[in-house]
């Protein structure tokens, strides 16, 4: 056999792959160890959520459904519950409605202050939620809107408006402009282009937009802290409020359901984000 056959350029030689291999080895360790020191705080809070002991002790006492019955049975955390999913619908389907008429707006506008009025519509998910907590206070006071179900509805409004932008403004600029201009090249109106065409194709950065604005907004504690009264407590301020007063398993309970909600919810986002790239690549 010639030289040049058996040692041809750029063949990779058993040498090399020996070579790389504990170099993978290395890689995978180190991300198994991330992933361990990620979701060890979280694996040890579920356990205890089924200790049937009034204090979190490990080892376990005894294993109980008492703290979900407790939880899930009526009472405070019951009504939080209540409050923290009706704030964080209707705050999401008025982000909805305002993240994507934003995102019309600003990917239809080359202007250079199109750039600075995109930078100040994001601004809530870069500032600090506790000065957007105090500006909402100030903003809600003079209405008389704090301690209010319409105040907390505005105040997560404003954090969830972002969440839709992002998605709904990247799905329009991966929109084919073709699309709009056969249809009103066929006679379709400006309304009828944007139900039949430009609607559909946008409809899954939507639904994942609404997701992560939900999401915000069911997650927050330093707004409510702030601008909820004693009617409007979400859960995340009762679990703050129980960490203060009384830590019980009750609380584990709690993490436990909403881990497996937010779990729940980011599984929906990552298939509606995968819907969303093949309808932007036509499939």
């Amino acid at each position: 056999m010639h030289w040049r056959t058996k040692f041809r350029v750029g063949a990779p030689s058993r040498w090399d792959e020996n070579a790389v291999k504990p170099w993978k080895l290395i890689y995978w360790t180190i991300c198994a160890a991330v992933l361990v020191f990620l979701l060890a705080p979280i694996a040890a809070i579920i356990p205890l959520s089924f200790s049937s002991g009034s204090f979190l002790t490990y080892p376990l006492p005894g294993f109980s459904l008492r703290w979900y019955h407790e939880v899930l049975g009526g009472g405070k955390w019951l009504s939080a519950l209540g409050n923290s999913l009706f704030i964080g619908v209707v705050a999401t389907a008025a982000s909805v409605l305002l993240g994507t008429m934003a995102s019309l707006g600003l990917a239809r506008q080359r202007a250079w202050w199109s750039a600075v009025l995109k930078m100040v519509v994001l601004s809530p998910m870069i500032v600090p939620v506790i000065l957007i907590a105090v500006a909402s206070y100030f903003f809600l006071a003079p209405m008389s809107l704090t301690s209010t179900y319409s105040g907390m509805i505005i105040a997560h409004t404003v954090i969830a408006v972002p969440f839709v932008v992002v998605p709904v403004l990247t799905a329009l600029e991966l929109l084919d402009p073709n699309q709009a201009r056969a249809a009103a090249a066929c006679g379709a109106t400006p309304r009828l282009t944007f139900m039949r065409v430009t609607l559909p194709s946008i409809m899954p950065a939507m639904a994942s937009g609404a997701l992560f604005a939900f999401a915000a907004s069911f997650d927050d504690v330093v707004i409510a802290l702030l601008i909820a009264g004693p009617d409007q407590r979400t859960l995340p301020r009762e679990m703050f409020s129980g960490l203060r007063d009384s830590m019980t398993p009750a609380l584990t309970a709690v993490a436990t359901i909403m881990i497996v909600f937010s779990t729940t919810l980011f599984l929906l986002m990552q298939m509606l984000q995968r819907r969303t790239r093949r309808a932007a690549k036509g499939d």
